[in-house]
């Protein structure tokens, strides 16, 4: 685009030069051997990219001003990951962060150490009087979610109000995540715990999928506490440890977790480093 706006004034430019040359003389003095040097076109969406690699890097590189192993993410979806020998891997994308410090406990007052972090900005008119009047102490923006993380000690944590993000986990760092499994509503032995069910021939009556017996008759003539039997399944809270942080995107504020995490797409996860 530069040169070419260039090379159009200067053509604009040689022909005034002619008109003006046979004005005066008749004739035209150009043998039209003219070399014109071309101007260096300038790269600018490379240079902007490279800017803003460069800024993000800088960024990252900063002196944390405290260390902090908690953050609360919403669960995205999963995907795979190649590594450069052809490896693959299944991995957990996690929008994690930023958080903002709503609280600070501890023992003296409260009787333990913990900080509270509050995620993803709400509405005033879908929350409590008392909730906006804890945010409101805080004087921070009202949060959907918020948790607290027990400490055993108050050293080098951020300040109420400080923001927490990715920056305080590397790659390759071992995570412990918690969350809430998928609900499955009411199901049976089979899917809930795994039994073989009864035979499909030889006499049978009805007894396919059925748990057989769960106890004994005049005595003890009960049932024992915890009787592997149907019942709700899934919508509970479900901890993995010792997962693996493959990769980490700080712009966008997205971690990729080896294997798979508890609960749906848009499920709340809870994360801890080792």
């Amino acid at each position: 685009m530069v040169l070419d706006t260039y090379l159009y004034n200067l053509d604009l430019f040689l022909e005034d030069e002619i008109e003006h040359e046979e004005d005066s003389s008749g004739e035209s003095s150009l043998d039209g051997d003219i070399k014109v040097e071309e101007a260096p076109i300038k790269n600018l969406e490379s240079d902007k990219k490279t800017s803003k690699e460069d800024a993000v890097d800088e960024e990252n590189n900063e002196e944390l001003k405290f260390s902090f192993s908690n953050l609360i993410g919403k669960k995205v979806g999963m995907t795979q990951l190649f590594t450069e020998s052809g490896d693959v891997f299944p991995a957990t994308v996690v929008q994690a962060g930023p958080c903002t410090v709503t609280q600070i406990k501890n023992k003296k007052n409260d009787g333990y150490d913990s900080v509270q972090l509050g995620f993803i900005d709400a509405k005033e008119k879908h929350l409590t009087k008392p909730l906006m009047g804890h945010f409101g102490k805080a004087k921070i923006t009202p949060k959907k979610v918020l948790k607290e993380f027990r400490l055993h000690k108050l050293d080098n944590i951020p300040s109420i109000g400080d923001e927490v993000n990715l920056k305080q986990f590397n790659v390759g760092d071992f995570l412990t995540v918690t969350g809430r499994s998928i609900g499955k509503g009411f199901a049976g032995h089979m899917k809930r715990h795994n039994f073989g069910g009864g035979r499909a021939s030889h006499g049978k009556n009805s007894v396919m999928r059925k748990s057989g017996s769960v106890g004994a008759g005049t005595d003890p003539g009960r049932i024992f506490p915890g009787m592997k039997m149907a019942g709700r399944m899934g919508d509970e809270k479900v901890t993995v440890k010792n997962l693996e942080g493959l990769n980490i995107d700080y712009s966008n504020n997205l971690i990729f977790i080896k294997g798979s995490l508890p609960g749906s797409n848009n499920n709340y996860l809870y994360l801890t480093k080792k």
